[in-house]
């Protein structure tokens, strides 16, 4: 029990650490242990891998510009289930008394249960913690979840901004380096109009 507890605990603040540290803290991070280096060192590799065998230039540049926002949206998934899973097992650890429909059979699955239905603000009902430190860790998750949540919501928005910036940026290298850009297009389009003077500033400018 203690174990779990000592676990639970380290996930929720594995969780909170790494959601500051990428969404909210406006500096580089450089600690090299994060779950959201974790996350992307294991998922890059194997995506890239998966789009190698695609033969068409294109179609495999569409695909590996869906890692971006579709990794984001997993980190979110991910965060979740570690805090759910972070606050089950210290509810479970502790020993928490739980009132269950028609008094049933109470499991780690049960809190787990609890867990995600409190994380996520539901509000059903029909598992409820019966003592003060069972209630106090459920109210604590319910204003954690309530406010991951928030945080989540209000980041998405600026994320996309900076996405479609990026995009009409590339948009508008593609005249000056062929679609998709590349660094040899470049020198070569320069040199074809006698503008090489001009590579220097351009390239500072980008």
């Amino acid at each position: 029990m203690i174990a779990a507890m000592i676990f639970g605990i380290l996930m929720i603040l594995l969780v909170l650490v790494d959601g500051f540290e990428a969404m909210i803290l406006p500096r580089r991070v450089g600690r090299k242990f994060r779950l959201t280096m974790l996350l992307y060192r294991t998922l890059w590799p194997a995506w890239r891998a998966i789009a190698r065998p695609i033969v068409n230039n294109k179609q495999r540049h569409t695909f590996l510009s869906i890692f971006g926002p579709f990794s984001l949206l997993l980190l979110f998934a991910l965060w979740a289930m570690v805090l759910i899973l972070g606050f089950g097992l210290l509810s479970w650890s502790l020993g928490t008394k739980l009132q269950t429909p028609n008094n049933s059979e109470v499991d780690v699955f049960t809190y787990l249960y609890l867990s995600g239905v409190t994380f996520f603000t539901l509000g059903f009902g029909d598992v409820t913690p019966l003592n003060t430190l069972g209630r106090v860790v459920i109210v604590s998750e319910s204003g954690i979840g309530f406010g991951f949540l928030a945080v989540v919501i209000g980041y998405m928005p600026v994320l996309y901004q900076a996405f479609s910036k990026r995009e009409v940026s590339i948009s508008l290298l593609d005249a000056r380096a062929g679609s998709p850009p590349t660094a040899a297009e470049i020198l070569m389009r320069f040199a074809r109009g006698s503008s090489m003077e001009k590579l220097d500033p351009f390239l500072a400018e980008w």
